[in-house]
């Protein structure tokens, strides 16, 4: 499975980033992270429009895009894994997760996504929300193996 995650900000230096790694080396899927960062002042509507250009012009077609917010859809760590079993199944060759600014997302980019995601009720920062994701991508794995990793 490949699976590319698209985020407003570097992680690059932050105590967290240590953690994102580990994950991403324990995952057998191929997995890369491609973070995006938008050096302009302009106005925040302008910034989360620059973010959106950037996050999308990154989708390849065919790919099952899952866009992170706050407003998605929750789901259990095996309705996930599931999820992405079955759209495996149903022909997808590549997911794309899309992680926003500290604005958001923007009309445009939710209407593009396949599925809203969101980790919960409560507003994470964004790269704790990107070592979130990983786990949870690493989490689907062992479900899909079988490993004990996961408990019920």
């Amino acid at each position: 499975m490949r699976v590319t995650i698209r985020a407003i900000g570097k992680i690059k230096g932050d105590p967290l980033e240590e953690a994102l790694l580990t994950y991403q080396k324990r995952l057998r899927w191929e997995v890369s992270v491609q973070e995006g960062e938008i050096k302009q002042k302009v106005s925040p509507a302008a910034l989360q429009q620059e973010e959106a250009k950037w996050l999308l012009a990154g989708v390849p077609m065919g790919a099952f895009v899952i866009a992170l917010d706050e407003r998605g859809k929750g789901l259990t760590s095996p309705a996930f894994s599931a999820l992405l079993s079955q759209k495996q199944l149903e022909g997808f060759p590549q997911f794309v997760f899309l992680m926003g600014g500290a604005d958001g997302l923007t009309p445009e980019v939710r209407a593009r996504a396949d599925l809203l995601l969101s980790l919960g009720a409560m507003v994470w920062p964004h790269k704790l929300a990107r070592v979130m994701l990983m786990e949870q991508l690493y989490r689907a794995q062992q479900i899909q193996v079988g490993h004990p990793y996961h408990r019920e």
